[in-house]
């Protein structure tokens, strides 16, 4: 899904940064802040050459989940809006994975959102991956780091 306008798309396309920034911002004068953050696959993973990672999702779900996480971001913080495009299939050392982007009236609120979307993506979102190493393949699994990184926001 594509379509302009959404605040969530999983998609095998890349996207633009500065196109979806614009979009995002478009019109509305009262941003202040707009802070993103770009997932990219990394050549190194777990002490493993990474060749190749492979991500899959559970169409309908996926995209349900992470607009439920956008929906308690912005009833955390004064946000005016939030998009998350998150890549799935085949993606080589260096390609973007992920796009999470938010806009307020100030940075501390879109910096607040932004992490917090993101640390939920890395944990709760129902994505899978594959990654291609000298050994063959291997699924991932979420760090102990992200797991950390989430458990913050549920002690405020």
């Amino acid at each position: 899904m594509t379509a302009v306008g959404k605040q969530v798309r999983v998609q095998a396309e890349d996207f633009d940064l500065a196109a979806e920034v614009a979009q995002l911002r478009a019109g509305n004068a009262k941003v202040g802040g707009i802070v993103t953050f770009v997932g990219t696959v990394r050549d190194l993973n777990d002490g493993a050459d990474v060749a190749e990672m492979e991500l899959e999702h559970y169409p309908g779900m996926t995209e349900q989940s992470i607009e439920a996480i956008i929906e308690q971001a912005k009833a955390r913080w004064p946000i005016y809006g939030a998009l998350v495009i998150h890549r799935i299939g085949p993606l080589k050392p260096t390609e973007q994975i992920v796009l999470v982007a938010v806009t307020s009236a100030h940075r501390g609120e879109a910096f607040a959102a932004c992490e917090f979307i993101i640390d939920y993506l890395k944990t709760e979102a129902p994505f899978w991956k594959k990654e291609q190493t000298p050994d063959g393949a291997r699924w991932v699994d979420a760090r102990v780091s992200d797991d950390a990184a989430l458990k913050k926001w549920t002690l405020s």
